[in-house]
């Protein structure tokens, strides 16, 4: 039987986790949230921001599907430490009948400061046989009602950001530097 759609908290844009603590067993070496359990805490808001849609246990008990992450970009900006209380906004940025793109932000829950970005792409599974499915119907109508309210929002600068060097600080091997780039500029005009 198909869920209700679930207009009054699909409005809300952006979506706001409920507050989460970094656990003392999640610091590292360093001093500081091991990275990966910002994943751990990014991926608790995304089962509160989808449950929102439908997309939770019940679904996957009663449908036989889920989503499944098949990418994702961190940036890490801030340290967390120890009992930091955070919450995650989510973004709906796109979505079609089989895969979401979403972008989430980890703040300090009191000073409000960024710790993180996530940006991510999920697939809409069948669980009996682990392949790709459309969405139903109930579910694609929730996506579209979440989808309206977030397109309210501007899109975050960083969505579709790719890894790589900045130019002006990259180095090549087999490439002259400093010196050796004095020499060679030398050589090549005798």
């Amino acid at each position: 039987m198909p869920d209700e759609i679930r207009t009054p908290a699909l409005f809300f844009a952006p979506f706001v986790s409920s507050p989460m603590r970094v656990e003392p067993q999640w610091i590292d070496y360093n001093g500081h949230l091991n990275m990966a359990y910002y994943h751990v805490l990014f991926d608790r808001a995304v089962d509160e921001v989808f449950s929102l849609v439908g997309l939770n246990q019940d679904y996957v008990q009663a449908r036989k599907a889920s989503f499944f992450a098949a990418e994702c970009h961190v940036l890490y900006k801030r340290e967390l430490s120890a009992h930091d209380l955070v919450r995650v906004t989510a973004q709906l940025i796109a979505f079609d009948d089989k895969r979401l793109h979403y972008y989430l932000e980890m703040r300090h829950a009191s000073e409000g400061w960024l710790a993180a970005t996530s940006e991510n792409l999920s697939l809409h599974v069948d669980m009996a046989n682990r392949k790709v499915t459309p969405f139903p119907a109930d579910i694609l109508a929730n996506l579209a009602i979440m989808k309206a309210a977030h397109a309210q929002m501007p899109r975050p600068a960083t969505v579709g950001r790719m890894i790589g060097m900045p130019q002006k600080s990259a180095i090549t091997l087999g490439e002259p530097t400093g010196e050796r780039e004095a020499e060679h500029e030398t050589e090549t005009r005798h």
